[in-house]
């Protein structure tokens, strides 16, 4: 039996199949049942002004699990280079192909594996939060990930646990007919701090299409810190579907950097549930569109606690005849009395053809709260242009100089410089502007 949908093409034989050999617990064996039941009836996600149905997602593939390697150098040529930590997972394809973890860390408890492994060894930490902030029933593409997915990241911090240097996912699609579905799991317990770099890249060439459909949930215990670094960068054949959602105690805080650097269509949706009283959440977020591209990116800040804050920054570079549908959500239900939320959305055109649509939203049911919000769409400043091309310099170099400001306030905010230089690098190569890599 097949289920064709335009969104991708499933066998759910096979998908039984597969289900059918795994070694993992009964409970997850039959969540991933009920998930495929699920594709055959959920519909796509409702996005504004994004048709997904229109889009050509390919055929779904198979699962080709990776052969372990013992160092980053076995890696795919160019992999390595977007390591920066010593302690780094690095996914390939449908599994995992490389495991680093420092004694240090070992030693105080934290946990960093493959999602495979942590499923069986260590259930009792795995089973009461994965797929529960993000869940299989929400529309076919969490559903498909619910059924389909292998591999991923675990990264579990004991309580009161601070680590200092960063951990690192890198997830690499380079086989053409193979299912890409990575899925991050990190529990920070109580007065716990970590950062965890999420790097997604891809080497497919440029016939075909393709997809990856990642996700990523965080759970944020009482006191706890948690900074997100994720960098999306895919070749133009690959549509990327990414969730990212965090559920965030009370006093605990979030930190979300986000660089959509995709060269194809993308949807994405990060969402923090901000429910302990004195949480928060700060989201800041670059993306570049070119050429004919597709982009629909959501943010959104839930409070539930009182007393609480959220502050989300969207930055956004478009060329080329691209498009972008930029949404800032901000939900304060009733009770979160005293909760804080603004956000701010800018995009920057650097092409007639280009078209950006800025949508911040408010929705608010409580009285005793501040919101507020800003949005602007626009071209290059041409004083600002003429200024810098009447002291010297050339064009390019003026607009590349123009583009790095805008998108500084986000990109200064990371803590570690080598990831600063990498994401710099990646808007001036897609930019097509002097400086890229």
């Amino acid at each position: 039996m097949s289920v064709n949908r335009t969104l991708l093409s499933v066998d759910k034989s096979s998908l039984i199949d597969f289900i059918s050999t795994r070694e993992e617990p009964e409970w997850i064996l039959a969540e991933r049942l009920q998930a495929l039941e699920l594709v055959e009836q959920l519909p796509y996600p409702k996005l504004e002004k994004t048709r997904l149905e229109q889009w050509d997602f390919g055929l779904l593939g198979s699962h080709v699990q990776p052969r372990r390697v013992s160092s980053l150098q076995e890696l795919p040529a160019g992999a390595a280079s977007h390591v920066v930590s010593e302690n780094v997972i690095v996914g390939r394809n449908s599994g995992v192909a490389f495991i680093r973890l420092s004694d240090e860390l070992e030693g105080k408890g934290v946990i960093f594996t493959d999602l495979d492994i942590a499923v069986r060894d260590h259930t009792d930490l795995v089973r009461p939060y994965y797929m529960r902030a993000i869940h299989a029933n929400e529309n076919i593409i969490t559903a498909l990930h619910a059924t389909a997915r292998t591999g991923g990241v675990f990264l579990y911090v004991p309580e009161n646990v601070h680590i200092e240097v960063p951990l690192q996912a890198l997830f690499v699609q380079d086989q053409a007919d193979a299912i890409h579905m990575p899925h991050v799991l990190i529990v920070a317990e109580a007065n716990s701090c970590v950062t965890f770099i999420e790097n997604v890249i891809s080497s497919l060439g440029s016939t075909g299409s393709y997809s990856t459909n990642g996700m990523l949930e965080v759970f944020v215990k009482p006191g706890a810190k948690v900074s997100i670094v994720s960098i999306h960068n895919v070749e133009a054949s690959v549509i990327d579907t990414t969730y990212r959602r965090a559920v965030v105690e009370a006093d605990g805080a979030i930190e979300w950097i986000i660089g959509e650097l995709n060269e194809g269509n993308a949807v994405s949706d990060t969402t923090t549930l901000i429910q302990g009283t004195g949480a928060s959440s700060d989201a800041k977020i670059i993306c570049v569109g070119k050429g004919g591209q597709k982009l629909d990116l959501t943010t959104r800040a839930v409070h539930f606690g009182k007393h609480t804050d959220s502050d989300m920054l969207t930055k956004a570079v478009m060329t080329g005849q691209s498009t972008a549908i930029i949404n800032g959500i901000t939900k304060i239900e009733k009770g979160a009395s005293g909760t804080n939320g603004q956000q701010t959305e800018r995009v920057l055109m650097l092409s007639p053809e280009a078209r950006g649509d800025a949508n911040p939203i408010l929705l608010i049911d409580e009285d005793d709260v501040k919101a507020g919000h800003a949005a602007s769409v626009g071209q290059v400043n041409a004083e600002q242009l003429y200024y810098l091309m009447s002291r010297g310099i050339n064009k390019e170099e003026a607009q590349r100089l123009i583009i790095n400001g805008f998108l500084m306030p986000v990109i200064a905010e990371i803590p570690y410089e080598d990831v600063q230089d990498q994401i710099i690098q990646l808007v001036e190569r897609k930019l097509g502007i002097k400086g890229g890599a």
